[in-house]
């Protein structure tokens, strides 16, 4: 299980070999950790290590992960559900029951804020049927980690999340043929679907009290350098809250499959977004995106543009999205080997 080195426990073990940022093998797979190896992954500016399931304790992995994963998917299943509920009734009558909000995504925060592993709960998220209900959720639950990572107080957190949550509600408002459809938008389609920013912002504002969400709805499609819509607005005229969902939103929008083309990888996807963050999307909500997601990609399992399946054991200061990986006993740095990368990750 992947733990911070401030929540090491002595005599854990060590589930991978350790490298540092210059590539160099710190401590095997294997290594019992006590007080000496604690201060030298410090001192090698480690944050996090792979450990083997405690004893004394529950694990994510095996028959715990399972267990963590169907609570997970319970929990999922019943908030998306929820929010096809607030969906729905926004469609019917043009708002929705706040405390139905609070309701059913709380529950989910409280399920998520255990699980520090993002990577593999976005992995599990991947494993769904991709649809509007599941992809807000999955904005909703992206927006709280980005939130808490910037170093928002966690009522603040809450708030963001469901401003995620809540951000294409109206959708609600488009034709269902249009929603729906698989095929490129042509010019007149794309500028009705762009209208469901302001149609959120009317939702929302007729149904709660809270400004904030319902700019966090019109603004979502903002980007900071003023190519975004509805307005065009630049970086220091959009609301952080809006600015933190967009790069949520982008990061999930972006790992959906599209028709006829494979789902595309996690990194990938990251290293697109981290592209972004030079002009479109805000620098330090992307930064702490890649800064946290990056450290936990060490240890899964990957599959090779070769066909190879490797273990990712240490990312690449020079290059991070080539990151040096293991295939049996063989190490391949990717920043090196560049015509191989990574192009799908799983548990």
């Amino acid at each position: 299980m992947k733990t911070h080195v401030m929540e090491i426990q002595e005599g854990d073990r060590l589930r991978t070999d350790i490298f540092n940022q210059a590539g160099l093998h710190v401590l095997p797979k294997g290594t019992s950790i006590h007080k000496e190896e604690i201060a030298l992954l410090i001192r090698q500016s480690i944050n996090y290590v792979d450990i083997e399931p405690r004893e004394d304790e529950p694990s994510l992995l095996g028959l715990d992960r399972t267990n963590f994963k169907n609570r997970l998917k319970d929990n999922f299943e019943r908030t998306v559900q929820g929010y096809q509920s607030i969906f729905l009734e926004a469609l019917t009558t043009g708002k929705f029951n706040q405390s139905m909000v609070e309701e059913k995504l709380q529950p989910m925060l409280e399920v998520i804020d255990r699980e520090q592993d993002v990577v593999s709960l976005l992995i599990a998220f991947g494993d769904e049927d991709v649809n509007l209900y599941n992809h807000s959720l999955q904005v909703g639950l992206l927006s709280y980690y980005i939130a808490s990572w910037l170093g928002y107080p966690p009522d603040e957190c809450y708030e963001i999340s469901k401003a995620g949550y809540l951000h294409d509600i109206g959708k609600s408002k488009i034709r269902q043929d249009l929603r729906n459809q698989s095929e490129a938008l042509n010019e007149a389609q794309s500028d009705e679907m762009k209208r469901h920013t302001r149609y959120g912002y009317e939702i929302i504002r007729d149904s709660m009290p809270d400004m904030v969400t319902a700019l966090v709805a019109l603004q979502h499609h903002e980007r900071e350098d003023g190519s975004g819509y509805p307005q065009g607005l630049k970086a220091e005229e959009i609301h952080p809250y809006a600015q933190i969902v967009a790069v949520a939103n982008t990061y999930v929008g972006l790992t959906s499959p599209v028709i006829g083309k494979s789902r595309p990888g996690l990194l990938a996807v990251l290293r697109k977004v981290y592209e972004l963050g030079f002009g479109e999307l805000n620098e330090k909500a992307v930064q702490a995106l890649a800064r946290h997601l990056l450290p936990q990609f060490i240890g899964k399992q990957a599959v090779l543009s070769n066909g190879e399946t490797a273990t990712i054991v240490w990312n690449n200061p020079s290059d991070f999205f080539r990151p040096l990986v293991q295939v049996k006993d063989q190490f391949r740095d990717l920043s090196v080997e560049r015509d191989i990368v990574v192009e799908e990750i799983f548990l």
